[in-house]
């Protein structure tokens, strides 16, 4: 009886919990900002294109498509020229597809909007698409950075 009650007791808890589960809205959705925190950009920032929670294909489990910042801009002071400021305000993308579990969310959101042709996984691996696409990206986020808001994305991350 004592035993019992305790199993029935577990066995709500469980059901509430699946509950709460359910009704979790998804943390890494597109146009998030997370940190990378494996490979060759660990520690570096990136903004989520496309998710998938479930996994599909050959990868069976939650991935994201990202395009991050492996190289930032410089910073400038007042008495820079014009040549020298927009030299210093290059900086270089990268476009990877992600393990989710290697992914850390921030609150951080940024409105990155790109061609969907353009960005997906398949585009990714052929190496002229990927270039395209890099270029592409490059341009927008550089004109994300001048316009000079969401400027915590585009330093470097301090710890």
């Amino acid at each position: 009886s004592g035993i019992n009650a305790e199993y029935r007791e577990f066995q709500t808890f469980q059901h509430y919990f699946k509950q709460i589960n359910l009704r979790m809205g998804r943390i890494i959705k597109p146009g998030k900002i997370v940190l990378v925190l494996n490979g060759r950009n660990a520690g570096r920032k990136a903004v989520i294109i496309s998710n998938q929670d479930e996994g599909a294909g050959d990868r069976q489990y939650g991935h994201a498509l990202v395009v991050g910042i492996e190289r930032n801009p410089k910073p400038i002071t007042k008495s820079m020229g014009k040549k020298k400021q927009n030299k210093r305000n290059k900086l270089k993308p990268f476009v990877k597809v992600y393990n989710c579990n290697h992914l850390m969310p921030t609150r951080y959101v940024l409105d990155l909007p790109v061609d969907k042709e353009i960005f997906n996984k398949n585009a990714i691996k052929d190496p002229a698409q990927k270039r395209k696409a890099l270029a592409a990206v490059k341009t927008k986020l550089e004109e994300k950075y001048k316009t000079g808001k969401t400027r915590w994305f585009f330093q470097k991350l301090r710890i």
